[in-house]
C-alpha cells in the first residue's frame, strides 16, 4: 500500500510540474539504435506545421515553439514529417487544421518521394492512420491533418518491394508507423545510417506496426526533450508535433 501511494504522489508531482505525456526511448534492433517516441492520438493533441500567420514558413523547431508560447502552449515532441522544396512548400500531399496547402500526387516520380507506393500520414482527433497513397485517394478520406511522403516502409505488414536487403545506400532515416486500431503512431529516427530494408524492419518486426511511412533522409531531425535531443541543421519545412500546456509561469 505504502508502494502505490508513494507512486501515485510521484505520478502527481509529474503531471504537476508540466511533465510532458509523449513516450521517447532509444531502442535497439538487429544492432540499430532507434530513437522512438510513442504518442497516443486518443490522449494527445497532434499538429502539424508549415507556415506562420504570416506565412512565412517555421523552418525550425524554436519558431514553433515560439508560437505556442503566445497561447499558452508547448512543443512536447516534434519531428520534420515529409519532403519539400527549396522554398520549403510540401512535395505532396499536406493539409494543416483542415485547409489544403498541396493536392496529393498519385504518379511515380524521381526521388524517394516517387518511389511507389508511398502514402500519406493522416489523423485527426483520436486517431492516426499511415494510408498507402491510392487507398486513401479510393477511400476518399476526409482526413483534416495530412502529409505524404514516401516511399511507404510497411504495407499490410510487408516491407516495401522495391527494398534491397543488400543495399549499400545508408542514411540516418525517420518515419512515422501506426497501430492496426488508429490510437498509437510511432515516430523514429535512426541513431545511425540505416538502409531502408533495415528501417522498414525496425517498423515491422520492432514496433510490430501494419502501416509505415518514410519522411526523410539525411536532413532528419527531432526533438525530444526527454531525450536530450534539439537537431538543428538544414531548415525544415513540414514539422510534426505533439503540442501540450505550457507549465505556469511560461509562454508569452
Amino acid at each position: 500500500m505504502r508502494r502505490r501511494l508513494l507512486a501515485l504522489i510521484g505520478l502527481g508531482l509529474a503531471t504537476a510540474s508540466g511533465a510532458s505525456a509523449v513516450e521517447c526511448r532509444d531502442e535497439t534492433f538487429a544492432d540499430k539504435t532507434y530513437s522512438v517516441c510513442r504518442v497516443d492520438a486518443t490522449q494527445e493533441e497532434l499538429r502539424l506545421f508549415l507556415n506562420d500567420p504570416g506565412g512565412t514558413p517555421y523552418g525550425t523547431f524554436e519558431a514553433v515553439d515560439a508560437r505556442l508560447a503566445g497561447e499558452g502552449l508547448r512543443l512536447a515532441f516534434g519531428m520534420n514529417a515529409g519532403m519539400y522544396h527549396d522554398d520549403r512548400s510540401p512535395v505532396g500531399l499536406y493539409r494543416e487544421g483542415g485547409a489544403e496547402a498541396q493536392g496529393l500526387i498519385t504518379s511515380a516520380g524521381p526521388g524517394n518521394f516517387g518511389l511507389l507506393p508511398n502514402g500519406v500520414f493522416c489523423f485527426g482527433p483520436g486517431y492516426a492512420e499511415v494510408i498507402e497513397t491510392l487507398a486513401f485517394e479510393k477511400r476518399g478520406t476526409a482526413c483534416p491533418n495530412a502529409t505524404q511522403s514516401g516511399p511507404m516502409l510497411v504495407i499490410d505488414g510487408a516491407l516495401h518491394p522495391r527494398f534491397l536487403e543488400d543495399s549499400t545506400s545508408r542514411y540516418v532515416r525517420n518515419g512515422v508507423g501506426t497501430s492496426s486500431d488508429g490510437k498509437t503512431a510511432y515516430f523514429v529516427m535512426s541513431g545511425a545510417f540505416v538502409t531502408f530494408h533495415e528501417f522498414g524492419r525496425f517498423f515491422r518486426d520492432g514496433l510490430k506496426v501494419p502501416q509505415a511511412l518514410y519522411f526523410d533522409g539525411n536532413i532528419s531531425r527531432l526533438y525530444a526533450p526527454s531525450l536530450g535531443r534539439n537537431d538543428f541543421g538544414r531548415r525544415m519545412g513540414p514539422i510534426v508535433g505533439v503540442v501540450e500546456p505550457a507549465p505556469e509561469g511560461t509562454g508569452g
